[in-house]
């Protein structure tokens, strides 16, 4: 791999892992601005596209603007639904869990779709991901119920005697709009295969248009936008020093998520171009597993046991669906056969 692909995979590594540390901050703070933190981050991209990708509109596209807009639809539907899911009391490290179970969506998309077939490790590892998803969902649904529901319809009070079903009901929905999201989501990527196959790589201009073209769909989720911008807007104020201004705490961590998202999903767009698809599947799910270790152990999420194993379950699962056990032995059964020769 080149200095470009091994840059592209330290930003990944910085750059999504940093936008998880605001993420956490900003839904601690208001568990309801997912979709202002979209729409901040749609929008940044998009003008950052404007001027270095489109310069002003003066570069032609390679790509078709229908094909672009079913990708579009696609793409701004599973982002929006992922930070919806947080309204509907899941947490972050399950939240993370979840998404790691990309390969599952994949390979139901590619039976159904792509009528592919799949070795016996393949099965096993999807099934390995799929119990430890299943582990980890139904331990973090019984963890800390809210004294107040106050993103659920009526401002369901969890204190009276239907409590624990209420709670119960809308983390059971926010389970079905994540798993809706991963179906999506992996649909998408079959469809991005399918631009390329046809149109060649043009990651730069894939990340732009499909931010563009998302931003007028907002104009839905505007009411939510600007209540949760007053809402950042009105949080603790920063003394910012030297200069002496105070700035709302909130907005700080605003400004830090959209720019680390930027900044991931450039590299990860990048990696496309850099890398084979094996390699950037693993360099995103160890990703995944470190941004979830940190977001256990720094803000004290609770994590037992059995959420170690289901862990477990889902990143071993993982490696092994990508062959990288397979690969290791090819290559020391190499190195060994070198040896003997010399």
């Amino acid at each position: 791999m080149n200095s470009k692909g091994i840059f592209a995979i330290l930003m990944v590594y910085v750059g999504c892992g940093l936008n998880n540390v605001f993420l956490e901050y900003l839904i601690k703070e208001d568990p309801g601005c997912g979709h202002l933190i979209t729409f901040l981050q749609f929008l940044f991209i998009a003008c950052h596209g404007f001027i270095f990708t489109s310069k002003f509109g003066r570069v032609k596209r390679k790509i078709r603007l229908y094909d672009y807009f079913v990708l579009v639809f696609m793409f701004f539907v599973t982002n929006i639904v992922n930070n919806w899911a947080f309204n509907f009391n899941i947490p972050v490290p399950l939240h993370m869990i979840f998404r790691a179970g990309s390969l599952i969506a994949n390979m139901i998309m590619g039976i159904w779709i792509l009528k592919k077939k799949y070795a016996l490790s393949k099965y096993l590892s999807v099934a390995m991901i799929t119990l430890g998803i299943i582990i980890c969902t139904l331990l973090s649904s019984s963890k800390q119920i809210p004294k107040t529901c106050s993103d659920c319809p009526d401002n369901v009070d969890v204190e009276d005697s239907h409590a624990d079903k209420d709670h119960f009901f809308w983390w059971f929905i926010g389970v079905l709009l994540l798993t809706g999201a991963l179906l999506l989501s992996a649909r998408m990527g079959i469809y991005q295969e399918y631009l390329t196959g046809r149109y060649g790589k043009n990651p730069e201009e894939a990340l732009y248009y499909t931010h563009l073209l998302s931003l007028p769909a907002f104009l839905v989720y505007y009411n939510s936008i600007v209540e949760h911008a007053n809402i950042a807007t009105q949080s603790e104020p920063f003394n910012v020093p030297l200069i002496n201004i105070a700035i709302p705490l909130f907005w700080i961590y605003l400004v830090g998520n959209v720019l680390t998202q930027y900044l991931c999903i450039s590299s990860v767009y990048v990696l496309t171009t850099e890398c084979s698809s094996l390699t950037l599947t693993l360099v995103i799910t160890l990703r995944k597993f470190f941004s979830l270790m940190f977001s256990i152990l720094y803000f004290k999420n609770p994590f037992t046991w059995a959420h170690w194993f289901g862990t477990i379950l889902v990143f071993g699962g993982t490696l092994i669906f990508t062959e990288v056990p397979s690969k290791i032995r090819a290559t020391m059964t190499q190195e060994k056969k070198k040896d003997k020769v010399n």
